[in-house]
């Protein structure tokens, strides 16, 4: 399996931090907490790190911006809602296809009685 043991890394901060809050917070306070435990846990990543876009080799003013790039390779994106939609995983997808990564996990901490995350790879 493709980066195993990162996506093992970040799915143990993300359970953790579902341990201590729950569901019921948005987004952005779950993006922080869940910055807070990967910095706990020596977890290298970057927040909102933009994304270029391109069209027939000409850049876009356009940017993706995924919540967390773990590892430099992990793309995470975090949602507060009670099921993940469609729409949610094609926009991690785009997010890995921007990118030219390879993993990516979609984050659900809104569901209950534990955070959903799913495993994208291309």
């Amino acid at each position: 399996m493709i980066l195993e043991q990162e996506s093992y890394l970040i799915r143990g901060a993300v359970f953790e931090v579902y341990h201590e809050l729950g569901s019921g917070f948005l987004e952005a306070v779950y993006q922080e907490c869940l910055e807070k435990e990967l910095h706990l846990r020596s977890i290298p990543y970057s927040a909102k790190q933009p994304l270029a876009l391109s069209y027939k080799g000409e850049p876009l003013k356009q940017v993706y911006v995924p919540d967390l790039i773990c590892f430099g390779v992990v793309i995470v994106e975090i949602k507060a809602c009670r099921e993940i939609a469609p729409e949610h995983k094609a926009q991690l997808l785009n997010y890995l296809k921007a990118s030219n990564m390879k993993i990516g996990l979609l984050v659900n901490f809104g569901c209950h009685p534990k955070a959903q995350v799913e495993r994208f790879v291309m």
